[in-house]
């Protein structure tokens, strides 16, 4: 089963370009060229990986991005030759997975697209069977827990679920989920800021992205935390952030 990426961009040329770049590599691709039917296509089709422009006619990414998260939980990438460091803020506070400038390399793309797919590949039918299989080792994969559990709180790799000490089930994006995995993991370790954007972005922290942060923001109020004073998901100060094994009873 292939993979089915929705490429939402309004210059035919370009999307055309892309398009068969990305089929040519063995991937599905559907190609919607105007803002204003992006968002019924996306609910619609359910593509694993949304490409999506900023500049459209009818509406425009950013938009496209809030009004998709809140019914959908794939993986969105914002392309865009604009190059303000707050649109790319917006962009992730919006939801999306990433964020690529234009213009960009085809093979840049494709390599950003395998790289963001391949935290959701376990997700999938396919692989989720052979994983389950403890004869199998997969070319790539790691050895570690599918799961962990603590107290109440449960994380499932394979499943991507989030299940609450009061059994609620948050809607997590697929940032979020990929984020609290990395901390969940590393349960009573305190995680760098530079530790997590290695791990989710493969990129060394600057010192100004706040990509972390606003993620960090965005868990604590799916997951029941004090803003205030944060319990499940500790700040400290200079190191970095701290999942809390014993705040889930």
């Amino acid at each position: 089963m292939s993979f089915l990426i929705l490429l939402v961009e309004d210059d035919q040329r370009l999307s055309a370009l892309v398009a068969g770049y990305l089929r040519k590599h063995g991937y599905e691709v559907d190609v919607v060229l105007n803002g204003k039917d992006a968002v019924s296509t996306i609910v619609r089709r359910r593509p694993d990986l949304v490409i999506l422009d900023v500049n459209l006619p009818g509406k425009d990414g950013f938009q496209i991005c809030r009004e998709a998260r809140q019914q959908f939980n794939g993986v969105i990438v914002i392309v865009t030759a604009r190059d303000e460091p707050f649109d790319e803020v917006l962009g992730f506070e919006l939801g999306a997975d990433d964020y690529v400038h234009k213009p960009v390399e085809p093979r840049i793309l494709l390599a950003r697209v395998k790289a963001l797919l391949r935290r959701v590949g376990s997700a999938r039918p396919a692989e989720s069977a052979l994983r389950q299989d403890p004869a199998w080792v997969g070319e790539g994969l790691s050895a570690q827990p599918e799961r962990y559990t603590f107290g109440k709180f449960v994380i499932c790799r394979m499943s991507r679920t989030v299940t609450l000490p009061d059994g609620s089930v948050p809607d997590l994006t697929t940032a979020e989920f990929d984020l609290l995995w990395a901390l969940a993991r590393s349960a009573g370790e305190v995680v760098s800021r530079d530790d997590l954007m290695r791990q989710l972005r493969g990129v060394e922290f600057d010192g100004l992205d706040r990509t972390i942060d606003g993620g960090i923001s965005k868990l604590r109020r799916k997951l029941h935390d004090d803003a205030a004073n944060p319990q499940r998901i500790k700040t400290v100060r200079g190191k970095g952030y701290q999942f809390s094994k014993l705040a889930w009873e």
